[in-house]
């Protein structure tokens, strides 16, 4: 797989408003990546937005970056998430 793939054709730009889409690697920054493809998903788009995802990254990668970043992700996106993989349901932040 070609590490330095533009994902510009992949994802929504304003997902990554703060950094140079063209210079991302597809393995150095997944930390990035994953939590960014998914950050606007909804309910309705979120089966169009990881089946993306899972174009480029495995299951086991999508989840180990899901449960580890720093980024924002809702708790809805963990549990989406979770029931698709059929994986004990978690969080990212605590009510």
């Amino acid at each position: 797989m070609n590490r330095r793939q533009n994902i510009t054709a992949i994802f929504p730009k304003h997902l990554f408003w703060d950094v140079d889409m063209n210079k991302l690697d597809l393995q150095k920054d997944k930390g990035l990546i994953i939590p960014r493809a998914l950050f606007a998903t909804t309910e309705s788009t979120f089966s169009r937005d990881i089946t993306r995802l899972e174009s480029l990254y495995s299951q086991e990668e999508i989840l180990t970056v899901l449960k580890t970043t720093k980024e924002l992700i809702s708790n809805n996106i963990c549990k989406w998430v979770a029931d698709r993989y059929v994986v004990n349901r978690f969080e990212r932040f605590k009510l």
